[in-house]
């Protein structure tokens, strides 16, 4: 009766963990989370684990004080959906947050947030 039940729940925990992984998660980003850069990047790309719904797919960049510093709507790349890219306004140094928010084509929406710096 033991070995029934665990054999029950075998598929279950199969697919739960298929289900994790379904989501497009931040693969890596330029400027990298948590860098750096010396000079003031013209812009930034997200790279994804999946491919991108542009639609619902957006990133707003923030200065220190709040203020946006994108230049708007976020673009998925057409040559490889997962990649999303936005344009930047000049940059002045200091600390910049990144948020996301990412449908992908599987219709499951993340998002999160991460910080660079450009120096002084």
């Amino acid at each position: 009766m033991r070995k029934t039940k665990m054999i029950a729940w075998l598929p279950m925990l199969l697919l739960a963990g298929a289900v994790a992984h379904a989501h497009a998660m931040l693969d890596h980003a330029n400027p990298s989370v948590g860098s750096t850069v010396t000079s003031a990047p013209r812009s930034l790309s997200l790279s994804f684990t999946q491919n991108l719904e542009p639609a619902f797919s957006t990133v707003q960049v923030q200065d220190a004080g709040g203020a946006r510093v994108d230049q708007g709507k976020a673009q998925v790349d057409r040559a490889n959906r997962s990649v999303l890219h936005i344009g930047l306004k000049p940059l002045r140094p200091g600390i910049y947050k990144v948020h996301w928010r990412v449908l992908s084509v599987d219709t499951h929406t993340t998002e999160g947030s991460f910080s660079f710096q450009v120096a002084q």
